[in-house]
């Protein structure tokens, strides 16, 4: 009777190992899930900063080549009227000496 009593505690021993096995394995299971979702979420969320942080980037690099076209366009506008005054200024006195000659002498 002592041996069927062993032998039956040797297998309620090894139905108690086979089913602690299949605990551990479902655990590791469930963790290695949440590892994988943990994851993924924060990929997610890198993702959406860098693109973030690419959108304000090419806002500010495009609002910065805006302001300089804008300024390098301003600076040519007035180097080109400077220059068309000094040009008229120094036109102007031998324009008026010319009208003066064509309309103080006489075709005759």
């Amino acid at each position: 009777m002592d041996s069927l009593r062993g032998q039956g505690g040797i297998q309620m021993l090894l139905t108690a190992e086979q089913e602690a096995g299949r605990i551990v394995s479902a655990a590791r299971t469930a963790k290695l899930a949440r590892m994988k979702q943990a994851k993924d979420e924060a990929e997610k969320e890198m993702e959406e900063y860098r693109s973030r942080l690419e959108e304000e980037y090419q806002t500010q690099v495009s609002g910065t080549d805006q302001e300089a076209a804008a300024k390098r366009l301003e600076d040519e506008t007035d180097a080109r009227i400077k220059n068309l005054k000094d040009s008229g200024s120094k036109v102007s006195k031998e324009i008026v000496k010319m009208l003066i000659k064509y309309v103080t002498t006489t075709g005759a």
